[in-house]
């Protein structure tokens, strides 16, 4: 039992070890963004954004783009999203990827 429990130790040991080398590598790459992440929004080439409009559980209208996972972007115009919630849409804009909102220019039906 004794043989057991230092087998153990020593396991967790060796995967904490493989654990604190590996965080570093993972939040380096996360801060090393492209180029085109890093520009301002203005500075970004307007786009077309394809998916449904929904509200979101903080109120706020967001283009759901893949519904299997749930992700999409909050959109900046909420008076022209509200005018298509639960419709297919494609949103005309920029991606401000530091607050994961679209700027829209125009939303048209699908």
């Amino acid at each position: 039992m004794r043989q057991r429990t230092l087998w153990l130790g020593l396991l967790l040991v060796a995967a904490m070890v493989g654990l604190l080398t590996f965080a570093p590598a993972v939040r380096a790459q996360s801060q090393n963004q492209p180029p085109a992440a890093q520009q301002a929004p203005s500075q970004q080439k307007g786009r077309t954004f394809v998916g449904e409009v929904v509200k979101a559980k903080n109120g706020q209208y967001a283009l759901l783009t893949d519904k299997q996972k749930g992700t999409g972007f909050y959109l900046d115009d909420q008076d022209k999203a509200k005018q298509f919630e639960g419709k297919d849409v494609k949103v005309e804009g920029t991606l401000d990827i530091a607050t994961n909102t679209i700027h829209v220019a125009n939303i048209l039906p699908a």
